[in-house]
């Protein structure tokens, strides 16, 4: 599938998105307001790092492999069935070892032992929401790109709807298990679509392990383990210093002001992992790479360019729109905030290469090094610049990245 095909498709399933985040942004902003923001920022992250353990951290390799044996559905079938048995025994573990400690998880993540009972909804559904995440790189390696829109989808009305309800009738703790099950819900509709597909069977998700296959999605496991740990780590010890200094209000703005970005990029970030990623897994010969890096850079990098300029001359309508008058302060930030955004898709677009070879090495030490960057530059900077010191850093960093992504490639075989 083309490049135009799948943005055209994605752009689809983006737009519905959109409208759906921006429900939710605006449901958010009214029932939690800027210091909720910042605490459902929280739980997010936290998340993040326990569905990639939950998973085994293989998705990103499940989807690979697929790709690569697109003429072998024999190996297609092992990997599958290798990477499900592992999520399985994963999940179950992570699920057990959630509810014997989810009061100390509420401390530590949200810092109020009475919102305990959200750790123990994620819980109870979590191994749902870690074999949605792996029919959905399942769709993406297979490159069924309308089957995996029309999940995504899904997840965003899905997300809406309950967001809504719980929101409603219990507040902040509403929202945050809204945000802990929604992706359980939508395990039902992702199996369905699967099981419309004549190359898949629930028996392919467990089984004997082929132990070739674990030591291929390893590597993989390891560049996600880290990229699950390090970049949400680095957003809770930035919003725990900005909290620190500023208080949960100002910690939400930032986090605003991150989520807003999310919602413009949507269409970018989506056909990277749609179109790109599985793309790269399938060419051998480096020309044929390199064209295809530079063609993706003509088409993403003007529309990046395109969309944060749009953002910002509508800045004072959108935030009025997205969110409420408490969030109007976040105008202070979003200039720098937009100028990174070009940057960091800019070095996303290196980045994958590195991702879709296995180069294992590079990938880690490149995400530890520039979180921890971006952690010690907002640091250092905010007694200068106060709360812009977060966009401002967010921004030196990617240009650092992006610059490095660059000489490593440009000095590695990555064939």
């Amino acid at each position: 599938m083309s490049l135009l095909h799948t943005s055209f498709l994605n752009a689809i399933a983006v737009a519905i998105r959109m409208l759906a985040m921006l429900g939710l942004n605006k449901l958010l902003a009214l029932y939690v307001g800027p210091a909720g923001y910042a605490a459902i920022g929280q739980f997010q992250n936290a998340v993040t790092m326990i569905t990639s353990f939950a998973s085994g951290a293989i998705n990103t390799g499940v989807t690979k492999y697929t790709a690569e044996y697109h003429a072998d559905i024999t190996a297609q079938q092992n990997v599958w069935r290798t990477a499900g048995t592992i999520s399985i025994l994963c999940a179950t573990i992570a699920s057990a070892i959630i509810a014997v400690f989810h009061q100390q998880l509420a401390l530590i993540v949200l810092k109020d032992a009475e919102q305990s009972g959200v750790f123990l909804w994620f819980s109870a559904t979590l191994l749902l929401f870690v074999l949605n995440a792996l029919l959905m790189a399942i769709l993406n390696g297979k490159k069924e790109v309308s089957l995996y829109i029309i999940a995504n989808i899904s997840t965003s009305i899905v997300t809406l709807l309950a967001t809504w309800a719980l929101a409603r009738a219990w507040g902040l703790y509403g929202a945050l298990v809204a945000l802990a099950i929604n992706q359980s819900i939508v395990f039902f509709i992702t199996l369905s679509l699967c099981l419309r597909s004549d190359w898949f069977r629930v028996q392919h998700l467990f089984g004997r392990i082929d132990i070739e296959i674990a030591r291929k999605l390893a590597s993989y496991a390891l560049m996600a383990i880290v990229t699950a740990i390090a970049i949400p780590l680095s957003q809770v010890l930035i919003r725990n210093h900005l909290v620190f200094a500023f208080g949960w209000d100002n910690a939400g703005l930032w986090q605003a002001v991150t989520k807003l970005s999310d919602m413009y990029l949507m269409l970018i970030t989506t056909t990277l992992t749609v179109y790109y990623l599985p793309r790269l897994s399938e060419i051998e010969d480096r020309g044929q790479l390199r064209q295809e890096i530079a063609k993706v850079y003509r088409f993403i990098l003007p529309i990046t360019i395109i969309g944060a300029i749009a953002v910002y001359l509508l800045r004072n309508w959108l935030i009025s729109f997205l969110f409420t008058p408490d969030f109007l302060p976040m105008l202070d930030l979003l200039a720098w905030q937009l100028a990174g955004d070009v940057i960091k898709i800019g070095s996303w677009v290196l980045g994958f290469v590195m991702l879709a070879r296995a180069m294992t090495k590079a990938y880690i030490l490149t995400e530890i090094i520039f979180s921890i960057t971006l952690v010690v530059i907002t640091y250092a900077l905010t007694p200068w610049f106060g709360l812009k010191a977060t966009v401002i850093a967010f921004f030196i960093n990617y240009v650092l990245y992006w610059l490095s992504i660059a000489i490593i490639l440009n000095k590695t075989d990555y064939r």
